[in-house]
């Protein structure tokens, strides 16, 4: 089983501002509360082919998510394929609205091992994973609308 995560936000400054805050996958750490630390597996930094190891807490637990670019639109969407314990895509979509501003909307489809709980713990997961998601693009909202 596969649990889906959708979270969004309006951000109050053009696509390309937005794509500009997220395509420097190093400062994810800057707006992502969970993600503790980012390891770059490839010498390739950006785009299509980049893998990384992020190390991933929330509340006592750890994990170390590998992860690889697997879709790269720049000003419009990215998409990671998670290849650690926990497997899955995640996409984040820019999409204008009106003149000035983004909606961003990022969508995770996860599966836990079966030590994770399997399917309960994805269910169980997910009100927790959505709260801690629109907290970070809370943070990442904040950001691009300072001009950081």
């Amino acid at each position: 089983m596969t649990v889906t995560i959708r979270v969004g936000t309006t951000i109050g400054a053009a696509p390309d501002r937005v794509w500009a805050a997220i395509e420097d996958l190093e400062t994810h750490t800057d707006w992502m509360a969970d993600a503790a630390s980012i390891t770059f597996l490839t010498e390739q930094r950006s785009g299509v082919g980049t893998e990384l190891a992020c190390v991933t807490r929330v509340g006592p637990l750890r994990t170390n998510d590998v992860m690889r670019v697997v879709g790269w639109d720049p000003g419009v969407a990215m998409t990671i394929e998670h290849r650690g314990v926990v497997t899955g895509r995640g996409r984040f979509v820019l999409t204008p609205v009106g003149t000035a501003c983004t909606g961003f909307a990022w969508t995770e489809e996860l599966t836990f091992p079966w030590w994770m709980g399997g399917p309960v713990g994805e269910r169980a997961a997910r009100p927790l994973l959505a709260r801690i998601w629109h907290r970070n693009l809370v943070r990442l909202r904040a950001k691009v609308e300072a001009g950081a």
